[in-house]
């Protein structure tokens, strides 16, 4: 049995779906970096070791803004407000978790010049990270296309023009990456 022809829409739209994974992944790795305002996102990647299990914090505590410097985290169960303490502590993002009963404030300290320069390239790391899985998406497009023309199932012609559309859409994806990140970048800095 002969398998369907080719499909320049079925590979866009393969394309795309992995390119916005890529996408996805840089921004919850952005909304883990500090600005100079409290944001819920900022604890988004925290787990908490709670009931023999390694879990999200979101699955054991609300986390709120309780001002423009603070976070309030209220823990569902008393028991886990210890561990919750611990994960935010030991988070890597040089936080001070205070601990009243269920609720737990973390006041966030100003950036310094030096922390904010630190998270910027961070950001960068981040999004040199994602157009380097936006150019692996490309680099299987560019040998799916270049499989098909081998194999006789597209022309030269179509060849040329599919590798210019998946061209075009890595470009698309590595110029909303540039803006993405130019504007992470002016929120970390903007004191």
């Amino acid at each position: 049995m002969a398998s369907a022809p080719p499909d320049l829409k079925v590979l866009k739209a393969d394309l795309t779906r992995r390119m916005d994974g890529a996408m996805e992944t840089l921004k919850k790795e952005f909304s883990g970096l500090r600005t100079g305002r409290a944001s819920p996102a900022l604890l988004e990647n925290i787990r908490v070791e709670a009931y023999g299990a390694n879990q999200a914090l979101n699955q054991v505590a609300n986390v709120s803004v309780g001002g423009p410097a603070m976070l309030v985290v209220q823990v569902f169960d008393r028991s886990v407000t210890k561990h919750v303490e611990v994960a935010i502590r030991d988070s890597g993002l040089n936080l001070n978790p205070q601990a009243e009963g269920q609720t737990i404030r973390i006041n966030l300290p100003p950036l310094t010049e030096q922390r904010r320069n630190e998270l910027a390239k961070m950001a960068a790391k981040y999004a040199e990270g994602a157009k380097v899985a936006i150019r692996g998406v490309r680099r299987d497009g560019m040998e799916s296309v270049a499989a098909w023309k081998k194999k006789s199932e597209i022309s030269e012609d179509d060849a040329k023009r599919w590798s210019d559309e998946v061209q075009k859409l890595t470009d698309g994806y590595v110029k909303q990456i540039d803006v993405a990140v130019a504007a992470k970048e002016k929120d970390i800095k903007t004191v």
